[in-house]
Parts: C-alpha cells; sequence; structure tokens
C-alpha cells in the first residue's frame, strides 16, 4: 500500500511523471521508459505500466492536437501502420503467457542501444530514399505487439521513422498518432484483465497535472527544434531508453 503523505514516495510519482511527461511532448514516445526508472522503486510493474498507459495516452492528445492536421493528410500512411498495428496487440497479449516479456524487453534495449550508437557517431544522419509500404506494415505489427507484450509500442516504430527523409511534423504525425492508438487500447485492455485497482485513482490525480504540464514544456522544445535537430534528439532518445529499459 503506497503511503502518498510520505515526501520520498510522493517525489518519485512526481519525478517519473514529470520525466515522461515532458519526453512524450518532446518525441511523441518514451513515457514508459523513463518514468518506469522512478515509479518501479515503488509500485509493482503492472501498476505502474497500467497508470503509465493512461498517462502517455492522455499527454499524447496534447502532441496529438498540435500536428492533427498533418495527421488528417497522413491519414492513408498512418493506417499502414496502425490497423497492423490493432491486430498485433492482442498476439502481444496472448504471448505474455509464452514468452518471457523480459527477455525480449532486454533484446529490444540492446537493439536501441546499439542504433543510436551507430546513428550518433555517423557524421550524417542515414536517410532512405523511398518509401517501403510492405516494410510499413510490418513495423506497424511488430510495434502493436511489442504494446501488447512489453509496453514498447514506440521502439521498432521509431527506429524506423528516423530513417524517413520527411519533415518533422509529418514523422510526429505517424509516430505519435500510433502510439497514442496502441496505447489507448492496449490501457482499455489492461482495465479488463483488472490491473488498475482503487490506489491507482490517486497516483493519477497526482501524477496526471504534472504529466501534462510537463508535456507542454516539451512541445515547446519540439516546436524550438529544426529537421535535423529533431530526428537527432529522437535517436539520442532512443539510445537513452536502451539504457533505462537494461536497468528497469
Amino acid at each position: 500500500m503506497l503511503e502518498l503523505n510520505q515526501p520520498e514516495i510522493l517525489g518519485f510519482i512526481i519525478a517519473g511523471a514529470f520525466v515522461g511527461g515532458f519526453v512524450n511532448g518532446l518525441a511523441s514516445f518514451g513515457t514508459a521508459l523513463f518514468t518506469l526508472g522512478f515509479w518501479l522503486q515503488i509500485m509493482p510493474p503492472l501498476q505502474s505500466v497500467s497508470i503509465i498507459m493512461v498517462i502517455s495516452a492522455t499527454t499524447g492528445l496534447q502532441g496529438f492536437w498540435v500536428i492533427r492536421k498533418t495527421a488528417y493528410k497522413q491519414r492513408k500512411r498512418i493506417a499502414r501502420y496502425l490497423v497492423p498495428g490493432l491486430c498485433g496487440i492482442p498476439i502481444g497479449l496472448f504471448c505474455l503467457n509464452y514468452i518471457e516479456a523480459e527477455w525480449l524487453r532486454n533484446g529490444v534495449g540492446v537493439i536501441l542501444i546499439a542504433y543510436g550508437f551507430y546513428v550518433l557517431t555517423k557524421t550524417k544522419m542515414p536517410v532512405l530514399q523511398k518509401d517501403f509500404p510492405k516494410t510499413e506494415i510490418a513495423i506497424g505489427l511488430g510495434g502493436g505487439i511489442l504494446g501488447g507484450l512489453a509496453s514498447l509500442s514506440g521502439a521498432i516504430p521509431s527506429i524506423w521513422l528516423s530513417l524517413q527523409n520527411w519533415p518533422k511534423h509529418d514523422l510526429r504525425a505517424v509516430l505519435q498518432s500510433f502510439n497514442l492508438t496502441i496505447l489507448s487500447v492496449s490501457a482499455v485492455s489492461l482495465f479488463f484483465f483488472g490491473a488498475y485497482t482503487p490506489q491507482s485513482l490517486p497516483v493519477l490525480m497526482i501524477a496526471l497535472p504534472v504529466s501534462i504540464f510537463a508535456a507542454q514544456l516539451g512541445i515547446i522544445c519540439f516546436k524550438r527544434l529544426n529537421e535535423n535537430s529533431f530526428k537527432t534528439t529522437l535517436v539520442f532518445l532512443m539510445f537513452i531508453s536502451g539504457f533505462l529499459i537494461l536497468a528497469t
């Protein structure tokens, strides 16, 4: 039972909510990765992840509002990721009974670190020169499976999208729309699995306003970044996320 009147516990909740909200506002992914490092110190994994999904979806709505017009223009491209991603969620949830999610998380963490290190040490960002629709479908499916299995819906899409020669609003529109939908559906699924308890509400009441405020700060930073700086920031956050996955 969390003692929310204890300064240390309250500090962990607020710190995790602020960092996760800021990263979501800045890059449209990574809330769970950056928040779990704080919250797993005071809450069990399922409680932490279930609450974080609600926060991710709520703060993601703020980011989506910024790119809503771009998202509408990119709706066909978004659908190529999102439709298979939604199909992947139940596959991921089903695989929870047969696959050790921790091993998979660690594998994804190593990939993020390796990719981030490779790109950040290059003098020029690698860029794909054309679209690969079939690959986009596979990326969406993989993101949905990882979302249901290990709350890592943004890991694979963020790597792929960082290689695209798109304006930053187009890139964010696809990633934000994908993550927002996948995490919202996953949160509803966890609700039916009984993941939310009476203790989830007071934590949400504390964390949600902090995350919303922090996400606004992240969105302000996003608007100030140019195209190349945003892609570099995205890769850097992947690199840090990889370490956080291995540490939590």
